[in-house]
Parts: C-alpha cells; structure tokens; sequence
C-alpha cells in the first residue's frame, strides 16, 4: 500500500468508528470506490488497534474509575452506581462477544455489498432520529420517575444495559454502526442524547478489545508484512480517534445526531444511484 491509502482508510476507520455512520461500511466503499484491493487482516486489525488506544486514552479516568471501583467491591454489599455502571458494561458485551464468535467474519462478508449497505444506512439512520425525539418527549417523564433531575449512566437498569448490548449485535451488519445502535437504543431506553453517546463509547472498550484480541488470533499465521505500513495505520487511527471522540461528544451535546442522520440517509441514497448508475 501507498502512503495515501493508508491515509485515507486510517482517517476513514477513525473518523467513522465513533461516529453513528458505520466504519465498516466506510472501509468497503472507500476500498470500492478508489479499486483497492482487500488490504488484509493484520492492516484491519492495526486500524482498530489504533481507535481502541483513542478510546482507552480519552476515558482514561472513566475507565480507571470503573476498574478500581469493581476492584473495591465486596460479596454481600450493595453496589454503588459506578459497580453497577460496570456490571451493565460487562453484561451488555455479552450479546455481541457471542456473535461474534458464533458469526465470526462470514456473516459481514456475505452481506458486505453496496445495496445492503445502502439500505442499513438510511433505515437504522432514520430508527436513530426517531430515538432521539422519543428521548426528547419522554425524557422528562423518566427523569421524574426514576432519578430526579436526570437518569445517570450508574442508575440503568441492568435490564436496560443488556438490551442496549443486544443492539450492538446489529453492528455486524454493515451499514448499521455500532455507536448508532447503541445510541438508538439507549436513547429508545430513557436516555438522553448526551448520556447515550456517553454510554456507548464506554460500552465500546470491552468489545474493541475482545474484537482486537480474537482479531490477533485469527491474523496468528497470516504473514507479518508491511509492519511499518500497520504502525502508521495504528498511529493515525490513533490520533484521529481521539479527537473524532472529542468532536462527536460536543456535536451531540450541542446540537443533537441530526447531522450524522442526514449524513447516513445522504451517503444511502448517493450508494444506490452509484451502484445501479454504474451497472
């Protein structure tokens, strides 16, 4: 690979892993588009490397929090609000972790084609604009019932957070996004936007890890070449990463997914046209 695919598909996988507009489907229709041939496990595998040290690094107290805390607990005591966090957090990989390993890589391979991609990405666009009006109106009612002034990420229901972790299944279609369905649901569940998007990039560590972990192992025999190629593909990713998750939090913040919603239904459409224009 030249210095320029690695640029783009670096930028690419970090620009889209965190945002709600599916970075696998990215990674298919740039290597589509500009005729790339599949780069290989061990390239994909360094990318992901790259926006999982992103993650690790921008909630590095989150995380360090929830570790000490679950540290700190005891048989027989109650949990606090960050035990609890942790314990909806490692449940909620659950669903996705036993994909997975169930579907492995056939499952996204035999539905990575445009048409699909396509429709995923103005369908599940359109279920995340819906959740977010849902949040909007019933918000309120929620915070009311079941916490006061708002329902904090360590007061979800252990329920709610396995349902959440249920839709991150749906990330192994292509087209959907992981951190869209996530944040669909959450937001479906009684979160706000602000706590959904919050909750799924925590929700995203233990998977990116497992996934990076079973990647390594299934990338064991494949022949290490190009290692200068992967450490620039890591590094990017990396740096990129860290200020897309910067970005998107203050995007969510302050004006809501709107943008990443017109975006997916923008991109669904422009795909369509060019794959039945092209045939």
């Amino acid at each position: 690979m030249d210095f320029l695919q690695i640029l783009i598909l670096s930028l690419v996988q970090a620009l889209t892993e965190f945002l709600p507009v599916s970075s696998s489907a990215h990674l298919v229709l740039a290597s589509e588009m500009f005729g790339w041939k599949y780069q290989g496990l061990s390239f994909d595998l360094a990318l992901h490397f790259g926006t999982l040290i992103a993650i690790l690094a921008y909630f590095r107290r989150d995380i360090a929090e929830l570790v000490r805390e679950t540290l700190a607990w005891r048989p027989g005591s109650p949990l606090n609000p960050t035990q609890r966090l942790a314990l909806g957090i490692t449940l909620a990989t659950i669903p996705a972790g036993l994909a997975g390993l169930l579907l492995g890589d056939a499952g996204a391979l035999v539905l990575r084609h445009p048409v699909v991609i396509a429709v995923n990405l103005i369908v599940f666009g359109a279920l995340l604009w819906l959740a977010e009006r849902w949040s909007q109106r019933a918000g309120s009612a929620l915070a009311a019932d079941e916490a006061g002034a708002g329902e904090s990420l360590g007061r979800l229901s252990l329920g709610r957070a396995v349902l959440i972790g249920c839709a991150q299944t749906l990330a192994l279609i292509p087209g959907t996004s992981r951190s869209g369905a996530t944040m669909t649901a959450g937001m479906f569940l009684g979160l706000d936007r602000s706590q959904a998007a919050r909750y799924s990039f925590l929700l995203s560590t233990p998977i990116m890890v497992l996934a990076t972990a079973y990647g390594a192992w299934e990338a064991r025999n494949e022949p290490l070449a190009g290692l200068e190629e992967m450490a620039l593909g890591t590094l990017l990713s990396a740096v990129a990463g860290w200020f897309v998750i910067r970005f998107l939090l203050g995007v969510i913040r302050r004006i809501g997914t709107l943008p990443f919603v017109a975006y997916r239904v923008l991109l669904g459409v422009v795909v369509l046209g060019w794959y039945f224009l092209a045939r």
